[in-house]
């Protein structure tokens, strides 16, 4: 729509000039339009610049969905800053870590969780202004950290700031799941933002004029910012419906009473919706369009039937955005596409040599234009190195290619857990289990879902004399990691298998999987606090 516009602060620019009194992203508290976010995100700019932040410098972005969440994240782009978008659940040191290895000048954080800021802001040492959202925004973060109200930043003046953002300049780090190692801060350039939010979204969904798009996954993920806010932005009278939750019983409700025509999914948001009671009404929307991963076969054409709805499966990830996917008009279900156009995709065995069709391997990819694409991992030239080795991306993952170039996604070679759209690395929950007095030793698993995806599994060897109830394990956990990461179930186990090197081996736990004497705290009632 905005010829040669790639950045975020010029497209809500352009926006706001053309149409500023029209409706962009619509949450449930009320909706936001383009002269109201283009105006408050100058002043969060210029605050952010009178706090003696300057261009580059990392702001961290701790908020539930909400319109400031848009204020601080174009005012940051407008900066010419670096945003970190956090995970609500985090908490402890996964999150003292996230801070410091990104280098996080400043914190934009919800007042219910400034108390996680005050526990760790010791650990710290360069984060130095914590910007409060809420009635408790004079918080108690301890000195150096300089704390003042979100309001404040609003103080700041309307005008555009002077700071001139390339399209190459690095806009975000976005923590993905770590495998044998902790997390991972993929750095990402606002042109790779915007290849995902045109190319790879509204190109391949052939989203046209007056377009409303529906989604209930949080602002701290590609998924609600790039294929969601930024495509609504550069539509033709695009616009967005964003929830903080997802109801898989008012869903359609929601979809009818906001005319909503496309809406983005994950695995286990189909298989709730597809469980729900059967109404008379189920196809009484104008909703035509789902576009997400992944689409089970096993389901879609159902849920297609019954609901009225195509769905269109890519395949991706944080670092890469999509690199395959179904096209409008051109789809095969149970398969994630063909490769996109700025992208050359192949499936290489362990040794780096191609596959031929229909073999199993691991799915590379390198681009065919200049950032579009991870940077690096900040902080972590090893960890770039590794994944750019032979001068291919590998993601990871296993799948395969047809001889007529469709790719279908098979699992996981790396050791991370995909539960309900969240990545969990399985070596962070690891390490804080292992923190128990009374565990020795832990191996944590994915396990099949019955809503698609996977559930953790801790697998827990006990020191010699020690005694452990699993509700108390999980009590110990909840306070050191993510709501969505602590484990459904516990075993306990006197040895776990090892090779001769001494190394898990997880293979043979995943293939035992949930075994009668395995703990659900799902079946004991348990509770975990969000």
């Amino acid at each position: 729509m905005y010829s040669g516009v790639r950045t975020m602060g010029a497209v809500v620019s352009a926006r706001a000039a053309e149409s500023p009194d029209r409706e962009i992203v619509r949450f449930e508290a009320g909706p936001v339009t383009g002269g109201a976010l283009d105006e408050r995100s100058n002043r969060v700019a210029n605050a952010l610049a009178g706090l003696g932040l300057t261009r580059g410098d990392r702001v961290a972005v701790m908020l539930g969905n909400r319109a400031e969440y848009l204020d601080a994240w174009v005012g940051i782009a407008k900066a010419g800053m670096v945003e970190v978008p956090l995970n609500v659940g985090l908490r402890g040191d996964m999150l003292a870590y996230m801070l410091n290895q990104s280098g996080t000048s400043a914190i934009v954080v919800d007042a219910a969780w400034v108390d996680r800021i005050e526990r760790i802001a010791a650990q710290v040492p360069r984060l130095r202004h914590a910007v409060v959202l809420g009635e408790d925004a004079s918080g108690s973060v301890p000195v150096p950290v300089r704390t003042l109200a979100f309001a404040e930043l609003l103080d700041g003046s309307p005008d555009p700031p002077a700071v001139d953002v390339h399209p190459y300049d690095t806009s975000v780090i976005l923590f993905t799941s770590g495998t044998t190692g902790p997390s991972k801060g993929a750095v990402l350039t606002h042109n790779a933002n915007f290849r995902l939010a045109t190319v790879a979204t509204i190109d391949v969904m052939t989203y046209g004029e007056d377009e409303r798009l529906f989604s209930a996954f949080p602002l701290f993920h590609v998924n609600a910012k790039y294929t969601s806010v930024l495509p609504a932005l550069f539509m033709d009278r695009g616009s967005l419906v964003l929830h903080d939750r997802f109801s898989a019983s008012r869903f359609w409700d929601i979809c009818r009473a906001e005319s909503v025509t496309a809406f983005n999914f994950m695995g286990a948001l189909l298989m709730m919706l597809s469980k729900q009671p059967e109404r008379p009404d189920d196809r009484d929307h104008l909703v035509r369009k789902g576009y997400g991963a992944p689409a089970p076969a096993a389901i879609t054409p159902q849920f297609e039937e019954r609901f009225g709805v195509t769905l269109q499966e890519m395949y991706g990830s944080t670092e890469l955005g999509n690199c395959t996917g179904n096209q409008w008009g051109n789809r095969r279900i149970g398969t994630c596409g063909t490769r996109m156009p700025d992208y050359v995709v192949e499936i290489h065995d362990d040794r780096g040599r191609r596959c031929p069709p229909d073999v199993e391997g691991e799915i590379v990819v390198r681009p065919l234009a200049p950032h579009i694409m991870v940077e690096e991992y900040v902080g972590n030239p090893e960890a770039t190195v590794a994944a750019f080795r032979g001068l291919w991306f590998h993601t990871g993952d296993r799948g395969r290619e047809s001889a007529d170039g469709w790719f279908t996604f098979v699992d996981r070679l790396k050791d991370a857990i995909r539960r309900r759209g969240e990545n969990v690395s399985s070596w962070e929950v690891e390490q804080v289990l292992n923190d128990h007095d009374a565990v020795e030793e832990t191996a944590v698993i994915g396990v099949p879902s019955e809503l698609t995806e996977e559930e953790v599994l801790a697998v827990v060897k006990l020191k010699e004399g020690a005694a452990l109830a699993p509700e108390a394990l999980l009590d110990f956990a909840q306070d050191r990691m993510p709501h969505f990461a602590v484990p459904r179930y516990v075993r306990f186990v006197a040895a776990l298998p090892k090779n001769h090197a001494q190394r898990i081996m997880k293979p043979e736990l995943r293939a035992e999987g949930v075994t009668a004497d395995t703990w659900d705290r799902d079946a004991h009632g348990y509770i975990v606090r969000r």
